[in-house]
């Protein structure tokens, strides 16, 4: 609930940063001398950039399980499932979180962790992975899912993705407002010219946007490596599983999840969009942590 009484608060103020950056620059003087309602234009963009954020972050459970196909299990259904089930428990124990909800489903080698509440989270692993995999290697995978779900990554992305959305609609209107009445000068509402300029600065701007949310993602992918390594006293066993995973085809996550999965990342220009840094990267400081 921290985390989340924490993403409010943040949503706040990021609207009053906008509102004196705004009266500073004269930005909202004259907007109101075109007769466009600066505040309502303010609470548009916090409501629309935050609250699509929100709402991902509290349905991410049960959406996960949907798209996957993911079926949770309780470590009745055979000794797989039981050796998993424990394992997440003592994992999480470890960890100083509630137990999560433990899953598995149909796919090539992939896990995830989802939900907006540490104590109640959801970690899912593909038949995949356990196929793939050394015990010792799914149990690293594992204690990296949990360390997402310790370090409230999920809250975390939730945040960041909702202040570049809020920046990003507002910003797009306001160079759209430019546009149709200074550039244009119409002066009968929004007009053609708005609207095509805001679908434009959306789309630039949405770029850039992507850009900073995948390159905090790509910092907690580090973390959640060295939260495994610290879970189980070592970064070897998490240096075997990404190693692995490096020679395997990482089953591909629905969009909304693939932050979410510890597939590795695309080279080129490809990376700056990557929610997940390159693999042999992820080796490198986990092995600086071993020196």
């Amino acid at each position: 609930m921290k985390r989340i009484a924490l993403l409010i608060v943040t949503n706040l103020a990021v609207v009053l940063l906008l509102s004196v950056v705004a009266s500073l620059l004269g930005i909202d003087r004259m907007l109101t001398a075109e007769g466009i309602d600066f505040t309502s234009l303010i609470l548009f963009s916090a409501l629309l950039g935050f609250g699509g954020a929100f709402i991902s972050l509290l349905i991410s459970k049960p959406m996960a399980k949907w798209s996957t196909g993911a079926q949770l299990i309780d470590g009745t259904e055979g000794t797989t499932q039981y050796w998993l089930v424990n394992t997440v428990k003592r994992l999480s124990e470890r960890a100083g979180i509630g137990m999560p909800e433990v899953a598995m489903y149909e796919g090539e080698p992939n896990a995830f962790a989802t939900g907006a509440f540490r104590d109640s989270a959801l970690v899912a692993v593909s038949t995949g992975l356990l196929d793939a995999m050394s015990r010792e290697e799914v149990e690293a995978v594992l204690g990296h899912e949990i360390g997402h779900v310790a370090n409230g990554d999920m809250v975390t992305l939730t945040l960041i993705q909702g202040v570049v959305n809020t920046f990003v609609i507002f910003l797009s209107r306001i160079i759209g407002y430019v546009v149709d009445r200074v550039i244009l000068r119409n002066e009968r509402g929004e007009g053609i010219g708005f609207f095509v300029t805001v679908m434009v600065s959306q789309l630039v701007l949405g770029l850039f946007a992507s850009m900073i949310v995948a390159w905090f993602s790509r910092q907690r992918e580090f973390r959640a490596d060295a939260a495994s390594a610290s879970l189980l006293g070592t970064p070897q066993p998490m240096v075997q599983a990404l190693t692995r995973l490096g020679g395997l085809q990482p089953g591909v996550l629905p969009q909304a999840m693939q932050a979410s999965g510890i597939s590795g990342a695309p080279g080129g220009w490809g990376a700056l969009f990557s929610t997940h840094p390159p693999i042999e990267q992820r080796i490198a400081a986990l092995q600086s942590r071993a020196a």
